[in-house]
């Protein structure tokens, strides 16, 4: 048999979970032809020399922002580097299948922080497509080194239908030909094979923009009867309903967990933002952990989503999204000249609204709230670097954190960067959950946030962690099963052709040096994005780690250096839920 490449001598995980073993893998055509303890005839073929490396299936990425940037730069290449061979676009209710360009910046800018002229120049530059059908055809028209799979957004389609202005008002409702507008729109989407609807009721991402600056997301805005009536479709389908309730109503939680049940009629499939260990309610995850468990005993098919990793979180100034969850905070984020927003932090009575904002500890939130927890990296004025705010403030006569804060970024502007960790801070809790299976690893964001976070390598941090563990005698996860949780058992609960790595499967591989799980996972570094004006984003650099990448069986990576292929051929393919690819053609 010939094959095209083969994979000689490495330890192979197939993705279902079942035991590795050292075996040989023979490519041909972008499949695995076979899978064998015995030698394989290489002539002609590409040989990667495995010896002492693991073999698993590509990383499944079901969390990301690449709607903009697959568009500009679609090799995708800083998720590939990672050993992530699949990425899910259309998350958290926004895509730009149906909304016009502006709309896009507005609702794309501010809330993903991506700049929001970008977001409209590259609209303007690609957008040949007006549904679905067309969408799909203009990503597969693209150079992608990734596979993409995708979700249709709510606010997407509604801001589409109603307009931005009307889809964020209070008091306006869709007429029924809107509504059966929106219905029309997500049956189109799922025909062409996209996974299901995202949606969103959390109330602290914001517009960009000047219309409707500030408003909350359409989705946000959508009332019961409208959400009924779209998940009947998803339900009707056995599509998945990827949303974020709303963390200031507890209520919006639980109405959210009894929806996946279904009761009475099909479950709704739920993949739910977000199981973290939240530093600002410890006992939270616990709560979340056992619900989402209830859930799917009773008979649901409901995943809380989770980023496997300590969420580490960068800021230039006062540009992050958790001050959106507080009225001071939203109010400086709000006014986009610079000078009126120095001009309102230097206000007392602004100051005094602002601490007021950080000295409510109790409710539901997102951030901790405590300064004496937010380390400078850096600072024009270097006598405050590698200290707190708090800190900070002792230092200068005991002002308080607020106004310390506050001082630092009117005096520096986003030339003050600092750092501090939200959530997911426990190792003992990020063990407990690794192993829930209410819960999936996910929550990268991939291609978002670019000056605030890096989380391109969260799957390899979690294998990391299992690794480390079973070598200490402790572990809480095996290997097979740690691999599973990222690769085959989300391909099968997506319903798309990946994540697996047996004879007749996508060979979509990564060979991985496992004595390179280590402390350099942990490091960021920084790399610009030519097609956002050089914008310099936070990456993650362990190319020690990944020894090689492969897509479609073609080599798309290989020691940390780009193939030639990537970027300038077709490696990644749009893939649609509940229909295989292509199956392996005949020797």
């Amino acid at each position: 048999m010939r094959y095209d490449t083969v994979i000689l001598n490495g330890r192979w995980f197939d993705g279902t979970g079942a035991p590795s073993a050292l075996r040989n893998i023979g490519v041909r055509d972008g499949r695995v032809a076979t899978v064998t303890a015995g030698p394989l005839e290489a002539a002609g073929a590409d040989i990667v020399d495995a010896t002492g490396q693991w073999v698993i299936p590509g990383i499944i990425d079901i969390h990301t922002h690449y709607d903009i940037e697959t568009l500009c730069e679609p090799a995708l290449s800083e998720s590939l580097r990672h050993g992530v061979t699949t990425v899910l676009l259309g998350s958290c209710s926004l895509s730009t299948v149906y909304l016009n360009n502006v709309d896009a910046g507005d609702i794309f800018g501010r809330v993903e922080a991506i700049p929001r002229r970008y977001v409209i120049e590259w609209l303007d530059r690609a957008r040949s497509w007006s549904d679905p059908g067309e969408y799909v055809a203009a990503l597969e028209r693209l150079n992608l080194g990734p596979n993409v799979a995708a979700f249709i957004g709510h606010s997407d389609m509604r801001a589409a239908t109603m307009g931005l202005d009307r889809a964020t008002r209070k008091d306006v409702r869709p007429s029924p030909a809107e509504l059966a507008r929106m219905e029309s729109m997500l049956n189109d989407a799922l025909d062409e094979g996209f996974v299901g609807m995202s949606s969103q009721q959390m109330l602290f991402d914001k517009l960009d923009g000047e219309v409707c600056r500030s408003r909350t997301l359409p989705s946000t805005y959508a009332g019961p009867r409208e959400l009924r009536r779209l998940n009947a479709i998803l339900r009707r389908r056995d599509k998945i309903l990827q949303s974020g309730p709303d963390i200031n109503n507890p209520l919006s939680v639980l109405s959210q967990l009894v929806t996946a049940l279904g009761i009475g009629r099909p479950r709704l499939k739920t993949s739910l933002l977000s199981a973290a260990d939240i530093k600002a309610i410890p006992p939270v995850i616990h709560v979340m952990d056992r619900l989402g468990r209830l859930v799917n005993a009773l008979g649901g098919d409901f995943r809380w989503q989770h980023l496997p990793v300590p969420f580490e979180v960068y800021a230039d100034g006062i540009s992050l999204v958790i001050f959106e969850e507080f009225g001071s905070g939203a109010a400086a984020l709000h006014l986009q000249d610079e000078v009126e927003r120095n001009q309102l932090m230097r206000d007392e009575e602004y100051r005094r609204r602002f601490r007021s904002d950080y000295g409510q500890k109790f409710g539901p939130r997102v951030w901790h709230r405590d300064f004496f927890d937010a380390e400078i990296v850096a600072c024009p004025d270097r006598s405050v670097v590698g200290r707190s705010f708090g800190q900070v403030g002792l230092d200068r006569g005991g002002l308080h954190p607020v106004d310390a804060f506050l001082d630092l970024v009117v005096e520096h502007g986003e030339k003050l960067r600092w750092r501090t960790t939200i959530s997911n801070h426990r190792p003992e809790l990020l063990r407990k959950l690794a192993q829930s299976p209410a819960v999936q690893m996910g929550f990268s964001d991939a291609g978002a946030h670019l000056r605030n976070m890096a989380f391109y390598n969260s799957g390899l941090r979690l294998l990391r962690h299992a690794y480390d563990a079973d070598r200490r005698g402790t572990p809480f996860l095996s290997m097979e099963r740690a691999v599973h949780r990222l690769t085959g058992e989300l391909g099968l609960w997506y319903g798309i052709d990946a994540g697996t790595l047996r004879e007749g499967d996508r060979a979509d591989v990564v060979v991985l040096d496992p004595a390179k799980l280590d402390d350099s996972l942990d490091r960021y570094a920084e790399h610009p994005v030519q097609s956002y004006g050089g914008l310099s984003r936070m990456v993650n650099r362990n190319d020690d780690t990944v020894r090689a990448v492969l897509v479609s069986g073609q080599l798309a990576f290989g020691a940390g250096k780009a193939s030639p292929a990537l970027g300038n051929r077709k490696l990644g393919r749009f893939l649609r839920a509940g229909r295989p690819s292509r199956r392996l053609a005949a020797a």
